[in-house]
C-alpha cells in the first residue's frame, strides 16, 4: 500500500493497469517506474523520488529478490553447499567441495561469497520457485531475500 499511495491514483491505464495493480507489479518487478508516464510529470516529482527510495531494495535485488552484502560475508561457503541449483550443476558441491563449474549461482572467491550466475537461481523468472536455502543457512545474514 505504501507504493500505491505514492502513485498518481488516476487509474488512467496508460501503463496498461490500474494503479493498485501497477503497484503490485512494481514490487514483483513485472513493470518499471518508467511504464507510468504520469509519474514523470512535474507535479509527481516528489512522489517519484520517494518511490525510487522505497523501491531501491527491490530494484537492487534483480529478478530473484536475492541480495548479497559482501561486507557481511565471512566466506563460510554455506550458500555454495546448500544451493540446489549449485548442486544440480556441480554435484561435488553437495559433498562440501568448492564449485568448479561456471554455471553455479554462488562461489567463494578471495574469502567472500560471490553471485556468479544469478540466472541459474531457482528464484529467477520464469520459474520463480520460492527457494530460500541460501538465506536460511547464511549465519552472517549477508544474504537476504526480499
Amino acid at each position: 500500500m505504501d507504493v500505491y499511495k505514492l502513485l498518481p491514483k488516476t487509474n488512467c491505464k496508460k501503463c496498461g493497469h490500474t494503479c493498485l495493480a501497477f503497484a503490485t507489479k512494481l514490487i514483483l518487478r513485472e513493470v518499471k517506474l518508467e511504464d507510468c508516464p504520469l509519474l514523470f510529470e512535474d507535479k509527481y516529482a516528489e512522489n517519484l523520488a520517494k518511490l525510487r527510495e522505497l523501491l531501491e531494495p527491490v530494484m537492487d535485488t534483480y529478478e530473484t529478490g536475492l541480495k548479497l552484502d559482501e561486507s557481511k560475508c565471512t566466506g563460510c561457503g554455506n550458500c555454495v553447499v546448500v544451493c540446489p541449483a549449485n548442486v544440480s550443476v556441480d554435484p561435488s558441491v553437495a559433498r562440501g567441495m568448492g564449485a568448479n563449474s561456471e554455471e553455479v549461482v554462488f562461489r567463494v572467491e578471495d574469502g567472500v561469497a560471490k553471485i556468479v550466475n544469478l540466472e541459474r537461481c531457482r528464484r529467477f523468472p520464469p520459474d520463480r520457485i520460492n527457494c530460500r536455502m541460501c538465506e536460511q543457512y547464511c549465519y552472517s545474514k549477508a544474504i537476504e531475500i526480499y
